[in-house]
């Protein structure tokens, strides 16, 4: 494997790109995958705070709901506790059935076929957009709780900037940005457990009493509402508090970044949030109850609780400030799970054709760069839209959500029906609660919150599919004309020509993606426009390390390997022509940069080699199609160029 290279910034642009950015990853470290990867605690904040921190909401929008009916929070409160642990325990099997990163995407896609692997996909891109914009608007409620109303004009202003801040954060890399974050997450862990257990403990005397208050309270609403009415409400509220369940799916779509052995991190990791995030939300709502909290403008349900429950303290105005900070800081590391999971959705989709290409590529830091970016504008868009909205926002997130959760379950007992698999019978049982808790879920809100936002994520999401299908069908076209351009073996040997007498050996150089279609058609170019001139051929290829490659060192050598063996066949074809020829390869994650070390090198080596490369040409050229199809060719032409070295771009024509 060539040695990652690196290059010393020039300019101010490049000098401050380094600065926020960081040194491109080197690759060839074969420790790099262990120190890039997340242990349990570590993933537990990077994807497990996404779980987590919509305690902050979830709980408030189902007490919410409930109006003046609050004794129905304790039955809630013990529903979202075995929610959580019923989809916590689905996803555990979804780790151990999909050790390579069980997202929807790729649950849907195998266990139900490509068109729901689409939908669950792209429903998960729409959930990981929101993620961010509803974790960081909420945070903007949070942080501003405290302060007064006048300055609340300042909400939107440093919202867009936790967004940019984050953006920038997670192209540097995964665990970087984690690390940096880690403090937030314990003291939110801190100062939230020991805030429930006192808002109980406190209350513990008063028991009996609020249990007599509770019980008549729920006979007084079957007697006015009746047993049908009271419990659609309850039903009602429950799904309305959706948005607490939303992060779970994060942990199983996240374990390519997980510490080896993967699959027991993963597990391990959802045990950690299913146990925080059932006794944070269950002991919240809790508290609402114990405490008669209501809702106050320009503050949250949590702000309220932790400001009442301080009254009395010593330093209560300080411990209610650190609490709501650590809450709201939460919120923007609960943002993390959509820039680490939802580039990586589009990666896996781009690997399969449903997307440009492109965001299957790695930066320099080994990041998904093009769809971290893509996150950042999108959600930043969906904040100005929805003025940072909470409310709004998780009802267009909860959606997707639920509709990801119940094709992923239901896929699984699909399987476990069919198949016979370890612990079945506990596996269906299982997979029939949670698709049943998660269908119901999903119906509930479409239904209540169609005219309220719910529209706006339906119809997002369906124009996202078809532009999908529209993408890869495009692609299949492109592929289907390419393989036509195939070159008989036989008329290149009829278009060798005597050399041209010369006393120096000329080399052309060509840079081939793989062997046959427009490698071949490449190589008769150069015998059909330059006959006899060159005497000797290097064949060049970059093996690109992209998502769908970087799992594994392992992964990193069978590429090598397969482009090794692709470059011997052309080898071989000229040797048997009676030509000279030898191959040189490198392995990086960026063509362009990778191609131009080889070339300089072949050129130092072989003073005026001529290097050339096929470009695919479109006969009516859209403009989407410099979105689909990069411009590798034109972009390494020019860098040689500027280095003082010849290159030629051999057009093939697809009609």
């Amino acid at each position: 494997m060539s040695p990652h290279r690196m290059e010393t910034p020039q300019g101010f642009f490049a000098r401050a790109k380094r600065l926020l950015i960081g040194n491109p990853k080197d690759f060839s470290d074969t420790s790099l995958f262990h120190k890039i990867s997340l242990i349990p605690f570590l993933a537990w904040i990077g994807l497990g705070a996404d779980g987590l921190s919509s305690s902050s909401y979830g709980p408030e929008e189902a007490f919410k709901t409930l109006q003046e009916h609050t004794y129905l929070a304790i039955p809630i409160a013990l529903m979202m506790g075995f929610t959580v642990f019923i989809i916590s325990a689905a996803y555990r099997r979804i780790i151990e059935e999909f050790p390579h990163g069980g997202g929807g995407y790729v649950v849907a896609s195998k266990l139900l076929g490509h068109k729901a692997g689409v939908v669950s996909g792209c429903a998960l891109i729409v959930d990981y957009i929101l993620t961010i914009t509803v974790s960081v608007a909420a945070a903007g409620d949070a942080l501003f709780s405290f302060l007064p109303m006048e300055w609340h004009v300042l909400k939107m202003p440093v919202e867009i900037f936790l967004i940019l801040f984050l953006t920038v954060l997670n192209i540097r890399g995964a665990k970087e940005s984690v690390i940096v974050l880690a403090p937030i997450f314990i003291v939110f862990l801190v100062t939230h457990t020991l805030g429930i257990l006192g808002g109980i403990f406190w209350h513990v005397s008063e028991f009996s009493h609020i249990s007599a208050q509770v019980s008549e309270g729920f006979h007084g609403g079957l007697s006015t509402l009746g047993f049908g009415a009271l419990f659609l409400l309850f039903i009602h509220a429950y799904s309305m508090g959706g948005g607490t369940y939303t992060g779970i799916e994060a942990v199983s779509n996240g374990l390519p970044i997980m510490r080896e052995p993967k699959v027991k991190t993963g597990k391990r990791t959802m045990v950690y949030m299913a146990v925080s995030l059932a006794f944070t939300a269950a002991g919240l709502l809790f508290c609402y109850l114990l405490w008669g909290i209501n809702a106050v403008e320009g503050k949250t349900m949590n702000a309220v609780l932790f400001e009442k429950m301080a009254e009395h303290l010593p330093f209560g105005s300080a411990i209610v400030i650190i609490t709501l900070l650590s809450e709201g800081l939460l919120l923007v590391v609960a943002a993390q799970a959509g820039f680490i999971d939802g580039p990586r959705v589009l990666a896996n989709m781009a690997v399969d054709s449903w997307f440009p290409r492109r965001f299957a590529a790695l930066s320099e830091r080994l990041t998904t760069g093009n769809g971290i970016v893509i996150m950042g504008v999108t959600s930043l868009l969906a904040l100005l839209y929805t003025r940072g909205d909470v409310g709004a926002l998780v009802v267009m997130y909860s959606i997707n959500v639920f509709l990801t959760f119940s094709l992923s379950i239901f896929g699984m007992l699909k399987s476990y029906i069919k198949e016979k698999k370890p612990r079945r019978r506990s596996g269906i049982l299982i997979f029939s609660a949670g698709f049943v808790l998660c269908a119901t879920i999903l119906v509930i809100t479409v239904m209540e919150k169609f005219l309220e936002g719910g529209w706006i994520t339906l119809l997002v999401t369906a124009g996202l599919v078809l532009m999908c299908f529209m993408i890869r069908s495009h692609y299949h076209s492109v592929a289907k004309k390419l393989r036509q351009l195939q070159v008989d073996v036989n008329e290149l040997r009829a278009e060798i020509p005597a050399p041209i007498q010369s006393k120096k050996v000329r080399t052309a150089a060509i840079l081939v993606a793989g062997y046959g279609g427009l490698g071949l058609q490449t190589l008769k170019s150069i015998l059909d426009n330059f006959p006899g001139v060159y005497q000797r051929f290097v064949f060049i290829s970059i093996g690109v390390i992209d998502s769908g490659v970087f799992k594994g060192e392992e992964e990193i050598h069978r590429l090598e390997s397969e482009t090794i063996k692709m470059l011997s066949k052309y080898v071989v074809l000229m040797k048997g022509l009676g030509v000279e020829a030898e191959y040189r390869h490198a392995i990086g994650t960026e063509i362009v940069q990778e191609g131009f070390y080889v070339c300089s090198e072949i050129a130092r080596e072989n003073p005026g080699t001529t290097f050339f490369t096929g470009k695919v040409v479109f006969e009516n050229e859209q403009w989407f199609d410099k979105i689909l199809h990069n411009e590798t060719a034109i972009t390494l032409q020019k860098r040689l160029q500027l280095a003082g070295l010849t290159m030629v771009v051999l057009p093939a024509n697809v009609h």
